[in-house]
Formats: C-alpha cells, sequence, structure tokens
C-alpha cells in the first residue's frame, strides 16, 4: 500500500466509485459521506471511514472534493476546517462542478495557507467513474498537477491540463456542461415529437443511434426517458444548477446563449413540477406536460 494518504469527501453516484479505484491500487483513503451505506462499501473495499470531513482529512496528503456545489466545498474547507487538518504541503482537488468565479476565491484561501489547489472538474458520468474513464480538466500549476497526476489517472482515463490558474478548470467545465444539459434537453424534445405523432419511441431510440442524429448522452439518457422511473444517475437539478452556471458565464462574458437558456427553462420546468430529484433524463416530463401528453 502506497504511504500516499487521500480524504475523500462527497460518496455520492460519482464519488463513491471514484474513490473505490483509488482503494483498488492501494492509496490509504479515508473518506466522509452522509450515507452510512457509502461509507460501509468504502469500508468493505479496504478503505476507511471518517465521522466527520475534518476527519478525513486530518494529515492527508490530497483531499479530492466530490461534492454538489461550491457551497458544500467551502462548507466542509472553512467552515468544517478541513483545509486546516491537511498536512501543510497538502493539495485540495476539487472535482466538483463549480462557478469559475467562486473556485477562483476557494483557491485564494488554500493557498493563502501554503497548501495546492487543483480545479478539476469531471465528465463522463457514472459509466466512467466506475470505469476509471473520466475526462478531468485540471487547473493548477505544473508541478502541482504533475504531482497529483498519478491520482487523477486512476479516476480519467482522459486527463486535459487546461491551465495554470483556479478557475480555467471550472471554464472548460462550464462549456462542457451548455452541450450535455442541450442535448438531453433537445434528445427529450425529439421524443416529445415522436410521441406526439404516434411513433414507435424505442423503434426512434435505434434508428437515432445509429444515425447523424446520434450523441453520446442521446444513447446514455435516451433509453431512461423511455421508462417510466428509472434509476437517479444524475438528478434534474443538478442540470438546474449547472446551466444557472452557464448563463451566469454568459452574463460574465457578455455572450448570448439562447439554446442554454431555453434548456434550463425546460429543466427548471421540470423542477417546479416536482421532478427535481428524479433523473435528469425526465426533463422529458416537462415537454409532455406543455404538449398535452
Amino acid at each position: 500500500m502506497t504511504d500516499t494518504r487521500i480524504g475523500f469527501i462527497g460518496l455520492g453516484a460519482m464519488g463513491r466509485p471514484m474513490a473505490k479505484r483509488l482503494v483498488s491500487q492501494q492509496y490509504r483513503v479515508t473518506g466522509f459521506d452522509l450515507n452510512p451505506q457509502a461509507l460501509a462499501e468504502l469500508e468493505a473495499l479496504g478503505g476507511h471511514s471518517a465521522a466527520s470531513s475534518r476527519e478525513a482529512a486530518d494529515k492527508a496528503d490530497f483531499l479530492v472534493l466530490m461534492v454538489v456545489n461550491a457551497e458544500q466545498a467551502e462548507a466542509i474547507l472553512f467552515g468544517d476546517d478541513a483545509l486546516a487538518a491537511l498536512k501543510a504541503d497538502a493539495s485540495v482537488i476539487l472535482m466538483a462542478t463549480c462557478a469559475p468565479s467562486r473556485v477562483q476565491a476557494m483557491a485564494a484561501r488554500v493557498v493563502a495557507t501554503g497548501r495546492h489547489f487543483i480545479d478539476a472538474p469531471v465528465s463522463g458520468g457514472v459509466v466512467g467513474a466506475e470505469a476509471g474513464t473520466l475526462t478531468i480538466m485540471a487547473a493548477a500549476a505544473l508541478p502541482v498537477y504533475e504531482r497529483a497526476r498519478p491520482i487523477l489517472a486512476t479516476m480519467g482515463s482522459r486527463l486535459f491540463h487546461v491551465g495554470e490558474e483556479a478557475g480555467q478548470g471550472a471554464t472548460v467545465k462550464t462549456v462542457n456542461q451548455l452541450l450535455c444539459g442541450v442535448h438531453i434537453a433537445v434528445a427529450a424534445e425529439a421524443f416529445t415529437l415522436a410521441e406526439k405523432a404516434g411513433v414507435d419511441t424505442a423503434l426512434m431510440l435505434d434508428i437515432l443511434t445509429q444515425s447523424a442524429a446520434g450523441s453520446w448522452m442521446l444513447s446514455n439518457r435516451g433509453p431512461r426517458m423511455l421508462e417510466a422511473e428509472p434509476d437517479v444517475t444524475s438528478a434534474i437539478d443538478i442540470f438546474v444548477k449547472d446551466l444557472g452556471i452557464v448563463a451566469d458565464a454568459g452574463r460574465a462574458a457578455r455572450t448570448a446563449l439562447p439554446i442554454a437558456a431555453a434548456a434550463h427553462q425546460m429543466f427548471l420546468a421540470a423542477s417546479g413540477a416536482g421532478h427535481g430529484k428524479a433523473d435528469d433524463s425526465q426533463v422529458i416530463r416537462a415537454y409532455r406536460a406543455l404538449n398535452g401528453i
């Protein structure tokens, strides 16, 4: 087992398999999550569980944050004081999707303590987390990035060093999420038209995934759109948040994003109708309601 100690906060749908992969590579991983089942699973694989985020971070060389948003990351680092529990030269690896400005502010506070910060959001979903094939968009000083590279490579097969300043990774992820959200929404729109026109949607899915209209999101989310209650891999409210970040980035850059805005409205409509915790494929419910299906 390697002597490298990793604190891992956020053992949700994606964080759990990411932490498991680190354990499988003999890293000393101590995890924290509010879900006791997730902690039990980590322990069963040879990892360690902590009673708090500060305990998970205690004397760690790296602290991975795979949480929902910037508010949670800030609360862990500064409210729970996990940052102070890390080794003096430790690195914080923020892998959540957050607004670039919030990432920059967090990084400044971390670096002020003499520790390092890696802005490293991911893409690839639960499938990528389980297979270790995530795309990781990392921004950090090059020596800091290189030191963390073996850890990142355990969780992702496509590593990109997108810059040396915190916030650059978050910006790249924001553009990524624009396309992801739009792809899901427009796939739901297409299936709604098929349903309204009386087309067999299973046949439609088979055709679309093998034609020029295909996309990774269509192949991944399309089957779940045709299920009444699919398992949740990423909730509608996640894209309410992420497309909100996209909108904020557009305003900051004075960039018109009309298609992203329309997609955001459909996710908001689905959430407002009570489906916020449902799988994000179920944005199709908002389209069905709009079209009287």
